[in-house]
């Protein structure tokens, strides 16, 4: 089974497995790609919503490796579905990718390489350069932006 990101739509992602996708993705489409949507799903692409739990333990796992604030809601959504129906996640996204990594998710990249590390970011602020664990909306000892980086 494989549970399809935005990119597998314009991307024209095709496979012999059953696949799923959220509601959200939908939205996410427009014109040629929101009707290969509405095709798939016609033609038996099943549409899940997963449960409140599953997104909560996604977004614990995105927070704890700092993709949160990059991943949309659809992202979380469709990582708590690959977690569900213990599913692929068919996705270009790294930051999808790095989360699906870190809770044991098969990913399958579509038009690009997919990642070969898992990473946990950490965040540095632009003006007094410390670094912190966890990302925020500025800086709590000079007030300036912070930057996601890589530890590594």
């Amino acid at each position: 089974m494989r549970v399809l990101d935005t990119s597998a739509f314009i991307h024209e992602y095709t496979t012999d497995d059953s696949v799923v996708s959220v509601p959200e993705v939908h939205d996410e489409l427009d014109g040629e790609t929101a009707l290969r949507f509405d095709a798939m799903e016609g033609s038996g692409m099943t549409i899940h919503v997963p449960a409140p739990e599953a997104v909560g333990n996604v977004e614990r796992a995105a927070r704890g490796s700092g993709d949160l604030a990059e991943l949309s809601d659809t992202d979380v959504r469709l990582i708590a579905t690959a977690v569900e129906l213990h599913a692929t996640l068919v996705t270009d996204d790294y930051a999808m990718q790095n989360v699906a990594e870190r809770l044991d998710l098969d990913v399958e990249p579509i038009a690009r390489d997919g990642i070969t590390e898992e990473r946990e970011w950490r965040f540095q602020c632009v003006g007094c350069s410390r670094t912190f664990d966890e990302n925020r909306e500025r800086c709590p000892i000079c007030g300036s932006d912070l930057t996601r980086k890589n530890p590594a």
